[in-house]
């Protein structure tokens, strides 16, 4: 059975209190009821390509999921090695994840990759 509109937007505001804690030094572009993200912005080139911002994470309610966009692993995707396997299971693509329900074991194994993926930006200069 897919989840309740009021189920995708508890793990929805759940998913968005994880990526306010990086708020500053990463900045929304996107912030209202069902769309949140974060990026870095700074003056910096990646693969030989000026940039005025890079991307790190989001989170948008779709119909029966809530996508959890995480750029870390699709900008490096040995990330996916420091997954637990329910977090990897939800993994559609390169750096989308399907979050239907966000129990206390998925969100522990979210906050994990974020730390490790702001830490990836730092050590990159991104941030």
């Amino acid at each position: 059975m897919p989840p309740t509109p009021s189920e995708l937007k508890a793990t929805f505001q759940a998913l968005r209190a994880l990526l306010e804690r990086y708020r500053p030094p990463l900045v929304p572009k996107m912030d209202d009821a069902s769309h949140f993200d974060l990026w870095s912005e700074k003056d910096i080139v990646i693969a030989g390509r000026k940039r005025t911002e890079v991307y790190f994470a989001g989170a948008i309610i779709q119909k029966s999921y809530v996508g959890f966009y995480y750029m870390p692993v699709y900008t490096n995707p040995e990330m996916k090695k420091i997954f637990a396997p329910e977090l990897l299971a939800l993994l559609k693509g390169k750096s989308c994840f399907h979050v239907k329900m966000l129990g206390a074991k998925l969100e522990t194994q979210i906050r994990r990759a974020l730390a490790a993926g702001f830490r990836l930006y730092k050590k990159r200069g991104w941030v």
